[in-house]
């Protein structure tokens, strides 16, 4: 429990799954009992589509021209590509789906996990050109993916994300906590910043007590993900206007809970990502603990 932050059922859980122990829960219903099946069929799934992405990135002449390329033209390195099992999805409307097809797994399930979708009556890939983000929980399993587009489109979303389902619930995910929880724990800190390559690049740069909140407000479900870990919160956010009220937003929730908030903004229109890569890490590191604006109830509506 105390090693992985788990909570006592879940550590029993973790280690009944780890030697192949099967734990019977008394008191579940035949409704609770279905959710339980479709959220092991999920991860299933799940796990299906995040090595394929990653066999598509890596193995493929599309994957490798166009996915691969585009994260190494954000700086990142075969290593943290690697760590966060970053993928690529490719321009055929159903390279994903033929193959999931093929393996035989069900239709209605795929649909849910968001991974395809139905179109005029046909089947196709849903994340196509698009590369990568597998979401994991807190044991590392896949949840759910953020999928960014390449191509410019006007009319296409530069992000997708999986549809809430038995396993992904946007309100109680931080992209990241899997791979931060260690470096939270030891640091006493979490810093909090709103995209997944923002995640990507600190980490990259040996920052690794970060996670992200996908640019919503903040929740109480999430707020409470930190708690596990630690009471100290730095939100780190761009410092426009626009990142001023994203920080701002669901602020009063985490001075609720306890939580001793910081707040820096990362100046000149850059976000931590490009911020940490224009001055590098230890530049990076000094500016925040130089650049941190206490808050409290009684000070941060006046920011």
């Amino acid at each position: 429990m105390e090693h992985e932050k788990y909570s006592y059922v879940e550590a029993l859980k973790w280690l009944a799954n780890k030697y192949g122990i099967e734990v019977e829960e008394s008191f579940v219903s035949e409704e609770q009992k279905e959710q339980y099946q479709t959220a092991d069929s999920l991860f299933i799934i799940n796990s299906f589509a995040e090595k394929f992405f990653i066999d598509q990135l890596f193995k493929t002449e599309e994957g490798r021209d166009i996915g691969l390329s585009y994260f190494k033209e954000r700086g990142f390195r075969e290593g943290v590509i690697e760590k966060f099992r970053l993928g690529y999805s490719p321009e055929s409307r159903t390279a994903f789906t033929d193959e999931a097809l093929s393996q035989q797994y069900n239709r209605d399930l795929l649909l849910k996990t968001g991974l395809i979708a139905e179109r005029n009556g046909n089947l196709q890939d849903n994340y196509r050109g698009r590369v990568i983000f597998p979401i994991h929980n807190n044991s590392g399993k896949v949840i759910g993916f953020g999928a960014r587009i390449l191509k410019t489109n006007d009319k296409a979303p530069k992000y997708i994300n999986t549809p809430e389902n038995e396993l992904y619930v946007k309100s109680k995910i931080l992209y990241g906590s899997y791979f931060a929880r260690a470096a939270i724990d030891k640091a006493d800190e979490c810093l909090l910043v709103e995209g997944y390559t923002d995640v990507v690049s600190l980490h990259q740069a040996g920052i690794e007590n970060v996670v992200a909140s996908g640019g919503t407000s903040l929740t109480i479900d999430q707020l409470r993900l930190v708690r596990k870990y630690t009471n100290n919160l730095t939100i780190i956010y761009d410092g426009d206007s626009a990142g001023v009220k994203a920080a701002l937003r669901g602020l009063d929730l985490a001075l609720e809970e306890g939580l001793n908030v910081k707040l820096v903004l990362i100046p000149d229109g850059e976000d931590p990502d490009s911020y940490v890569n224009k001055v590098g890490a230890s530049a990076f590191v000094e500016f925040v603990n130089q650049h941190k604006k206490i808050l409290s109830c009684s000070s941060w509506s006046c920011l």
